[in-house]
């Protein structure tokens, strides 16, 4: 076993004794903590690097190990270091302990995404310690704040520090890179090209205050409930990207079975849980979440407010918001909480085509196939703030019983050592042959 398949677990463990829980509203723990642990390891090995702290205790972590040929561009490889709270109560074991139980680490972040960042140290340290150079330069980035947006993270590197990333043209990052098991023949990895865009709303609607017990026309809580409930009732019609379209093309062969385009039903039927990752991607999305209103029973509110979780697919967010805006009605006005890009690449190149043999050479079952994400990462900064462009690789051979979608954001989110340990044999591979 190599010295990065021995430590990775211990480092992701450690990772998630690190509170790194992200409120969303600055006033959690922070990065700091864990961008230490980071930088003390990084240490060990005599490699530097650079904190830069966004606000206080918001921490990011790069450094870069030159490779031996100047004239290639450099690749990023980047992982965010905070984690959604988790509610120790609903555990099984203690979310933020970092245990190692049955051949899994346990705790909030092992999937998303303490073990990118553990692999992306224990492989690093490996380099150095054998004294092993790449063929380009590689960043490799903890960054803060991802579950938030990345305001303290890889929206403040790009704009403040963007000469921490200067030469790289290609990334990857987090939620992609993992298998579906179809038979012991052959396993599907998921490699992420595309990302749904984000535009979490909210519904305003403004009316007459008055007296609860009197009659009232104009009610600002009835308009916004009535434009909430035709907006998440809207039965969004499938719109295959390419990216999806070749996706479920590839899950059909793979399966022997046919596909219509018109019906993906059976398609994903196939696919287990995986089905809510992929379900959300052949069409827009939008979920009101909130709804907020009034200071008393019987005072009726002059104003009222609902949001709405809205995803676009990539090339048609015009289309969307003109859907949404339809929906409204003239009562209610939109504006935006968050707003950010969707993506879409192609599914080719000299990094895919290593993604793609690193896989192999460690299973020789594995086929790789590009995906949509429903949500987005951090990938979508680093692309329109600086060009770099970005996939989602975080290669884990998984059992077939496993229910990955439910390990992100969820109770009891764990990832298999061994998974692991997969996973730094084939991200070093790659990084020695890109």
């Amino acid at each position: 076993m190599t010295p990065a398949e021995t430590e990775v677990a211990e480092l992701c463990a450690e990772l998630i004794r690190v509170d790194t829980s992200n409120y969303g509203d600055n006033s959690g723990p922070g990065e700091r903590a864990a961008a230490e642990v980071v930088m003390a390891r990084l240490a060990e090995v005599g490699l530097e690097a650079t904190y830069v702290e966004s606000a206080p205790s918001r921490g990011n972590v790069v450094t870069r190990i030159e490779g031996t040929d100047p004239g290639l561009p450099a690749l990023l490889v980047h992982g965010h270091l905070d984690v959604v709270p988790a509610n120790a109560a609903d555990w099984t074991v203690d979310p933020f302990a970092g245990e190692i139980l049955d051949g899994y680490i346990w705790g909030r972040g092992a999937v998303d995404m303490k073990d990118m960042d553990a692999m992306m140290l224990a492989v690093l340290r490996q380099m150095v310690r054998q004294g092993r150079k790449p063929r380009r330069d590689i960043v490799f980035a903890w960054v803060a704040d991802e579950e938030a947006g990345g305001k303290y993270g890889a929206k403040f590197l790009a704009a403040k520090h963007p000469e921490l990333f200067e030469g790289c043209d290609h990334a990857i990052s987090e939620v992609g890179g993992y298998s579906l098991e179809v038979d012991q023949s052959l396993r599907l990895y998921l490699i992420e090209t595309a990302q749904k865009g984000l535009a979490w709303m909210r519904l305003v609607a403004d009316g007459t205050a008055g007296h609860g017990s009197m009659l009232n026309d104009d009610n600002a809580v009835t308009e916004v409930a009535r434009a909430a409930a035709r907006v998440g009732a809207h039965k969004w019609p499938i719109r295959l990207t390419p990216t999806v379209h070749r996706f479920l093309e590839e899950v059909s062969d793979a399966f022997g079975i046919p596909f219509d385009p018109e019906n993906p039903g059976p398609v994903l039927d196939r696919i287990g849980p995986l089905a809510r990752f992929i379900g959300a991607t052949l069409h827009h999305t939008a979920n009101p979440t909130r709804l907020t209103a009034g200071y008393k029973t019987n005072v009726i509110p002059g104003q009222a407010v609902a949001e709405v979780d809205g995803r676009f697919l990539p090339g048609l967010e015009e289309d969307f918001l003109a859907t949404v805006d339809g929906l409204l009605g003239p009562k209610v006005r939109r504006e935006f909480v968050n707003h950010d890009i969707a993506l879409e690449t192609t599914f080719d190149g000299d990094l895919v085509e290593c993604m793609i043999a690193s896989l192999k050479a460690e299973d020789p079952a594995a086929r790789a196939v590009p995906y949509c994400m429903s949500a987005g990462t951090d990938n979508k900064t680093f692309f329109a703030d600086l060009g770099i462009r970005g996939f989602g690789f975080v290669p884990l051979r998984l059992p077939k019983e496993m229910d990955f979608a439910a390990m992100f954001h969820g109770v009891d989110e764990r990832v298999p050592v061994d998974a692991l340990q997969f996973g730094v044999r084939v991200l070093d591979r790659l990084l020695m042959t890109y």
